[in-house]
């Protein structure tokens, strides 16, 4: 017998972790208002794991073991590479995935974000480029600094992601003036419905 419930939303935040004002923590706090199901990745505890992809790995697969059903990821920056490293290893199911502004760990980031080297010796590179085994948004800024628009592109064809062009929003964080982004409600419900 199918649910009548809609999916459950895991929220998989980037290196960064929780920050109150991230449009991320406004959406789980709005759809949980709304009796919807949400459940957030855990920040890591340990120094060596803050950058260490198995461990974020490991913490997005315990997330989503625990849901009711299989969700709807919501994934941004760094998030989103851990989503597409379990989507590899997990045999959990997944109703779909909102990956927004993913960043290119295969190129240098701007000066403060973890070297190419210490990203592949954390496990990060290279970004995989497989297909995800479930329906998939790449939500793509036209300035990001963590990645080119052309990069970005070529990562949501290898993962057989739709692609939506948010124009010059930057890395779509506080930073960037991102707060709340009504959009993203409107792309898990495009996820949900198919």
């Amino acid at each position: 017998m199918r649910s009548t419930l809609p999916p459950p939303v895991v929220i998989v935040p980037g290196l960064r972790h929780h920050v109150p004002d991230h449009w991320q923590t406004i959406l789980a706090d709005g759809l949980a208002a709304a009796g919807r199901d949400v459940r957030t990745v855990p920040p890591l505890t340990g120094d060596d794991d803050q950058i260490d992809c198995e461990a974020r790995v490991a913490a997005l697969e315990e997330t989503v073991s625990r849901a009711p059903g299989p969700p709807i990821l919501v994934a941004h920056s760094a998030g989103v590479m851990t989503t597409v490293h379990w989507a590899l290893r997990t045999r959990l199911p997944v109703h779909g995935a909102l990956l927004a502004t993913p960043p290119d760990f295969d190129t240098p980031l701007p000066e403060g974000y973890p070297t190419p080297e210490a990203l592949r010796q954390k496990g990060w590179a290279p970004t995989p480029r497989t297909a995800l085994p479930f329906p998939s948004i790449v939500a793509m800024s036209d300035n990001d600094p963590l990645a080119d628009p052309k990069r970005v592109s070529e990562m949501a064809a290898a993962w057989g992601s739709s692609l939506i062009g948010l124009g010059p929003v930057g890395h779509l964080n506080p930073g960037a003036g991102y707060g709340p982004w009504p959009q993203a409600e409107e792309l898990v419900r495009e996820l949900e419905f198919g």
